[in-house]
């Protein structure tokens, strides 16, 4: 996480979101009276609303942390996939 104050950003605007973009680094933008903005990519933000949708719902978590529990355990089973018919 880098943080730079706003005319710094301003002045080097194209290197900054390429950063973002680029390195996935997430940058705070201070300013006066501390009235701080985070910037991050839109594939930040989204993977970051998705996970809040997810984790948000009760039974999706309950569900996903019996998953990885018994993932951790060793209790998994592989099964191969089938390939669907070109009709289908």
């Amino acid at each position: 996480m880098l943080a730079v104050n706003y005319t710094n950003l301003r002045d080097n605007m194209k290197t900054y979101m390429d950063k973002v973009t680029d390195d996935y680094e997430t940058i705070i933008v201070t300013r006066k009276d501390n009235k701080n903005v985070v910037m991050l990519s839109e594939e930040s933000y989204n993977n970051l609303m998705e996970n809040i949708r997810v984790m948000g719902n009760k039974a999706n978590y309950d569900w996903l942390m019996e998953s990885k529990s018994q993932l951790e355990n060793g209790n998994l089973s592989l099964h191969g996939l089938d390939e669907a018919d070109a009709d289908e």
